[in-house]
């Protein structure tokens, strides 16, 4: 059996990952590792490596990196002991391949660590852009890095090719993140209230708002203004995503705090909702609003209008769903109001999303396998691979 080790250190990445774990698990000629890191062991961040063990997944290492800082320094002193971690849990493990997805610091570290120990790294989300996050120099890193490539769109493989990969080891096959919306049974609004212990108002906001970590000092004054738009919202329910471990993330952890403090009969605040309440948060939503990536490749899916505040997925793809705006709370307001009418959102009902059907794992799996079975070997340089 070929080992297939996957590395996880979010609540998000896990989620998208989960059509692909369920798959390897099931083969009979595959040996699933999980590795497990990041956000997931942290008390702060609601140690969600629970809810993995929950899902019934065996974790085989866990690689504690996280320090009690979200400052450039702190970050940098948390990827090297990533590194320290990862290559002892490698040496261990012994896997056949490590597979990563996206662009954070810690699967940065990860895939540095991999590729040092010579293992094949497959990819997914490769040559996408995020102009506004130091995570697409990540992103552009980890493809150099790896021997397998599996993208979101066609746009983001002739950028995986134009880095220098060979395109016969580059393949569109779309977001998976979309193959939870298709397959998951998501919970109907009366179930979702009874889940969250509230009865939503007339309008329901999804807000998730990370650091956009390119920039100096701004994620508190960039929140502020989000926050007073949401304050001009009438009859609305608010749900908060909690912020990652980026770089002044726990500023907008605290703010999202003292917020809903202050509005507790409309605000709801989650470090982890999990996959299945957020998903199913996200089907009945009015709006999803922030700068999370899941406003730009999920929420399409469900034909909602996103509010993409400022540049954090500055030139990702889009749909026609996603409404660009400053993060100004001039500009705050008239996005959400557009978003909020009706004609914008009878436009949205013939739209397409451009990240694919979600048919994303079994391509993946089928491309893994044949890598794994027929065109290496351990020994071999990776120069030498076909």
């Amino acid at each position: 059996m070929k080992k297939i080790c996957v590395v996880t250190g979010t609540r998000a990445e896990y989620g998208l990952l989960m059509p692909l774990l369920e798959r390897i698990k099931n083969d009979k000629e595959l040996d699933l590792q999980l590795l497990v890191t990041g956000m997931h062991l942290s008390p702060e961040f609601g140690l969600t490596y629970k809810l993995i063990e929950a899902d019934g997944y065996k974790i085989d290492e866990k690689v504690a990196i996280l320090l009690s800082s979200d400052t450039p320094v702190g970050i940098s002193k948390s990827m090297g002991l990533g590194m320290i971690g990862f290559s002892e849990s490698f040496e261990r493990l012994q896997p056949d391949m490590v597979i990563l997805l996206g662009d954070r610091y810690e699967t940065f570290a990860a895939a540095a660590t991999a590729s040092t120990a010579r293992i094949p790294i497959a990819h997914l989300h490769g040559g996408e852009t995020t102009e506004g996050a130091f995570d697409e120099a990540f992103r552009h890193a980890i493809t150099k890095m790896s021997v397998l490539h599996f993208t979101s769109a066609e746009l983001y493989r002739k950028r995986v090719i134009q880095l220098g990969e060979q395109p016969e080891r580059v393949f569109n096959v779309g977001a998976i993140g979309i193959e939870n919306i298709i397959n998951m049974p998501l919970m109907t609004k009366k179930e979702l209230e009874e889940s969250l212990g509230i009865q939503f108002n007339q309008q329901l906001l999804l807000v998730t708002f990370h650091p956009v970590t390119l920039e100096n000092n701004t994620s508190a004054t960039q929140f502020k203004e989000l926050l007073t738009a949401l304050d001009n919202v009438q009859d609305a329910t608010i749900i908060f995503t909690k912020a990652n471990s980026d770089t002044d993330g726990r500023v907008i952890n605290q703010l999202i705090d003292d917020y809903t403090q202050l509005n507790p009969d409309k605000t709801m605040a989650f470090t982890s909702m999990g996959q299945l309440r957020y998903l199913s948060t996200m089907k009945i939503a009015t709006a999803v609003i922030g700068n999370s990536s899941s406003g730009i490749i999920e929420a399409p899916s469900f034909k909602i209008p996103t509010v993409n505040i400022g540049d954090r997925q500055k030139g990702r793809i889009q749909a026609t769903s996603v409404i660009n705006c400053e993060p100004k709370k001039e500009e705050i307001d008239k996005a959400i109001k557009l978003a909020l009418s009706v004609d914008f959102n009878t436009e949205l009902k013939s739209m397409n999303n451009p990240y694919g059907d979600g048919q994303v794992s079994e391509k993946i799996l089928k491309k893994l396998k044949n890598f794994l079975n027929n065109s290496f070997s351990l020994k071999k340089s990776f120069y030498d691979l076909p």
